[in-house]
């Protein structure tokens, strides 16, 4: 099905989406991680094959401004979109790629959906489940994914981005440190963590990078806080999809173990 026709259908039955993931070579924590190999596959293959299976989008797309990772995406027959150098923030890398991607297609696009480069384990159900309140007709600008977090030094782990939520799921606050506080000895506190798989509405995108920084979001390197401290919500919601972000050598090891009986890995292994 071409992207017109693609356009066409999505135009009589639901909005526009796109996907795009940012990837760069240049990571602080772990550099060159986009090709760090998982199971015979660089990491950015099992996030561009993995997410261009949704079929609620018309079209996957890898922004980055490496020519390596450009090269090898278009090696497996993916789509590239390359960014400037110059970008800081993946949702600045996304929203290059963004318009780019509307003058590839033709015509504008109705949400992007931002799924970070080291989530090799993103699944197609859990980008249709990030989509859910757009196509259902919420009144929401960004939606993030979230997920139970499993145990205590994972709720520690400053590589894990916290969230507390009100009672309608909106984001209260994000953080790298534990929250909410165990200090007072309860035991059961809802520990949650941001899933990046992260979709915006096109123009909310444009907007959100237009803000300048926000103290929050630099104190806890968190873009989300920026939507917060400017009066916006984020909806989360839950997702109980196994995820593991990988932010160093130490996290592939553990994806590599995780998707070892990944059964969609297999899908696109065996072609």
């Amino acid at each position: 099905m071409s992207d017109l026709e693609k356009f066409l259908k999505t135009k009589e039955n639901k909005m526009k989406a796109i996907a795009i993931i940012p990837a760069r070579m240049g990571s602080s924590r772990f550099p060159g991680k986009p090709l760090a190999e998982i199971h015979g596959l660089p990491m950015v293959a099992h996030c561009f094959l993995r997410t261009q299976m949704c079929s609620d989008l018309i079209k996957t797309y890898v922004a980055t401004c490496d020519h390596e990772i450009a090269d090898y995406v278009t090696s497996i027959g993916g789509n590239v979109i390359l960014t400037s150098d110059s970008h800081e923030r993946a949702t600045d890398r996304t929203a290059e790629a963004m318009l780019k991607a509307e003058e590839d297609l033709g015509f504008p696009v109705d949400v992007v959906v931002m799924v970070q480069g080291d989530e090799p384990m993103v699944t197609p159900k859990m980008i249709s489940l990030a989509l859910t309140p757009f196509n259902e007709g919420e009144e929401v600008k960004v939606v993030n994914l979230m997920a139970f977090i499993e145990d205590i030094p994972n709720f520690e782990d400053p590589n894990e981005v916290k969230v507390v939520v009100d009672k309608k799921s909106d984001a209260i606050y994000f953080s790298r440190e534990p929250i909410p506080s165990r200090r007072k000895g309860v035991s059961d506190v809802p520990m949650l963590k941001q899933v990046c798989i992260i979709p915006f509405t096109r123009d909310y995108l444009l907007r959100f990078n237009s803000f300048e920084e926000t103290p929050l979001e630099k104190i806890e390197s968190v873009d989300m806080m920026r939507v917060i401290e400017n009066g916006e919500k984020v909806r989360m919601v839950m997702t109980d999809e196994l995820s593991c972000s990988v932010d160093t050598p130490e996290d592939l090891q553990h994806a590599i173990k995780l998707m070892a009986k990944d059964s969609i890995m297999r899908n696109y292994l065996e072609k």
